[in-house]
C-alpha cells in the first residue's frame, strides 16, 4: 500500500485532524521545505522562521554540513544499540566533554529524556554520595517550569494543561518561586534535598530572564549545602542566548548540564547529560540506557552541529543581533498601546501583548505575521516568542523587525475600526 501524498495545505491539515492525536494546536500553515532562516509551504509561499522548532534549528534549516554528516553516516552504519561499541560514539563523547568542559557525557534522544536521566543521576548521587535515606531524596524546581511532558516531569509542573488529570504523580519534588533566592535558601535547609533543577531562562513560560546574579548565587548556595545545581539548557543552550550556554553569562559551571534540541541542528533527535566523574560514576551498567542513545548517526550529526556553532560564530551573532532586535523593536513599538514589554537574551526574545489571558489577540497577531511572511507562535496566552535561526543576518533581522512592527501597527488599526 502506497503512502498518500497530500496536494494542498487544506488537505494536509484535514488529514492531521482526522488521523492524528489532537495534542498540539499548530498555526495553520503547512510547511514543505526549509533552508537557512526560511521555510516554504506547500503552495510555495516563503516565510522567515521565527521559532526555529523551539530552538532546535539554531544552525538553520538543512545546514549542508550537518545534513552531509547525516547522509555520509547513514550509508555506513545507523544503529548498533549499546550492546556493542561503535566507532563514532567515543569520538562524540570526547568532543562533547572537551566542548562543554565535563569529564563524562550520557547521550540519549529527546530533551525530556535527558531531564529524566538527570533526575535519576541526581537521586542516585543523593543516596550514594550524600547519604540521603532511601526513597527520601528531593529535587527543588521552579514555578512555571517547563522540562517536558513525561509523567514524572509533569508531576512538578504548575501548568494546568500539563498537570491536570495525569496523576497520580511522582513524589520527591519541591516547587519554589522562580528568581527567588530567599525561597531557595529556605528549601535548601532540608537535608534530603539532592538537587536544584532550573532553566537559566524560562523559555516556554514566556522568556523570563532572572535577575543578574541569580544563577551564580543559586549555584553557590547549592554548593554550600552539598546540593547539585542542574541546568536545563535544552532550549537556552547551543548559542541561543548569545553565549554557548546561558549560564556562561554568570560564569556558572553546573554540576549537571542537560542539552538537546540544537545539539543536532534539528536534523536528528540527540540529547545529552554531562557531569564529572564523581557524579556520573554513580550510574552502573544496567541502571540506565536507551536503544537509540549514542547511535553512530546521532554521534556524527551532533559533532557536525557543534562544529557549525563554532565555525560560524553563532553565539556572537546571536548576541549582537539580539541587542539590535530588542533595541529596534523598543524604539519603534515599545510605547505602542498593544505592547506591554520586550524581553530576552541573544536571539531568544518575547513580545508581551496587552491582551486577555486567553491570548486571542496574540494568536491573531501570529496569524497576521504568517500572512506577512513571518512564522511565530504564542506561549502562555499573551506572549509571542521570537527565536530565529542563529544564522540570520543583520539585513534579515531588520527586515523581520519591519514585518513585526508593521503587523502590530496595522493590527491596532484593524481593531480600532
Amino acid at each position: 500500500m502506497e503512502a498518500y501524498k497530500v496536494k494542498s495545505s487544506k488537505e494536509a491539515m484535514a488529514l492531521e485532524d482526522k488521523y492524528g492525536a489532537h495534542n498540539y494546536h499548530p498555526l495553520p500553515v503547512v510547511l514543505e521545505r526549509g533552508e537557512g532562516v526560511y521555510l516554504w509551504d506547500i503552495e510555495g509561499k516563503k516565510y522567515f522562521d521565527f521559532l526555529s522548532a523551539y530552538s532546535a534549528v539554531n544552525q538553520g534549516h538543512c545546514h549542508p554540513k550537518i545534513v552531509g554528516a547525516l547522509i555520509d553516516q547513514a550509508k555506513i552504519l545507523t544503529l548498533t544499540s549499546r550492546a556493542f561499541y561503535n566507532d563514532s560514539l567515543g569520538e562524540f563523547e570526547k568532543y562533547a566533554c572537551d566542548y562543554f568542559g565535563y569529564e563524562k557525557v550520557l547521550p540519549v534522544n529527546s530533551g525530556v529524556e535527558a531531564v529524566e536521566t538527570a533526575i535519576k543521576i541526581c537521586r542516585k548521587w543523593g543516596y550514594v554520595k550524600k547519604g540521603i535515606v532511601d526513597n527520601e531524596a528531593k529535587i527543588i524546581v521552579c514555578n512555571n517550569n517547563f522540562h517536558g511532558r513525561t509523567t514524572t516531569v509533569v508531576s512538578f509542573s504548575n501548568d494546568p494543561d500539563a498537570h491536570n488529570n495525569f496523576g497520580p504523580f511522582t513524589p520527591g519534588f519541591v516547587r519554589i518561586p522562580h528568581n527567588d533566592l530567599h525561597a531557595l535558601e529556605k528549601a535548601l535547609e532540608d537535608q534530603n534535598v539532592a538537587g536544584f533543577l532550573c532553566e537559566p531562562i524560562q523559555g516556554e513560560a514566556g522568556v523570563f530572564v532572572p535577575d543578574d546574579g541569580y544563577l551564580k548565587k543559586a549555584a553557590k548556595m547549592c554548593k554550600a549545602n552539598n546540593v547539585l545545581f542542574i541546568a536545563d539548557e535544552v532550549q537556552t543552550g547551543i548559542a541561543r542566548t548569545g553565549r554557548l550556554l546561558a549560564v556562561n553569562y554568570e560564569d556558572v559551571h553546573p554540576d549537571i548540564l542537560i542539552l538537546g534540541k540544537a545539539l543536532s541542528g534539528g536534523v536528528y533527535p540527540v540529547s545529552a547529560v554531562l557531569a564529572d566523574d564523581n557524579i556520573m560514576g554513580v550510574i552502573k551498567p544496567g541502571q540506565h540506557g536507551s536503544t537509540f542513545g549514542g547511535n553512530p548517526l546521532a554521534a556524527r550529526v551532533a559533532i557536525a552541529a557543534l562544529e557549525v556553532v563554532k565555525e560560524e560564530n553563532l553565539a556572537e551573532n546571536a548576541f549582537t543581533l539580539g541587542v539590535l532586535f530588542r533595541k529596534t523593536i523598543e524604539e519603534r513599538i515599545g510605547k505602542h498601546p498593544m505592547v506591554k514589554k520586550v524581553r530576552g537574551k541573544g536571539l531568544l526574545n518575547a513580545l508581551l501583548i496587552n491582551d486577555t489571558e486567553d491570548g486571542h489577540t496574540a494568536w491573531d497577531i501570529c496569524l497576521k505575521l504568517r500572512d506577512n511572511g513571518l512564522l511565530a507562535k504564542p506561549t502562555h496566552g499573551n506572549i509571542i516568542r521570537f527565536a530565529p535561526p542563529l544564522t540570520i543576518t543583520e539585513d534579515q533581522i531588520l527586515e523581520c523587525v519591519d514585518i513585526i512592527c508593521q503587523t502590530i501597527i496595522d493590527f491596532s488599526f484593524t481593531m480600532d475600526e
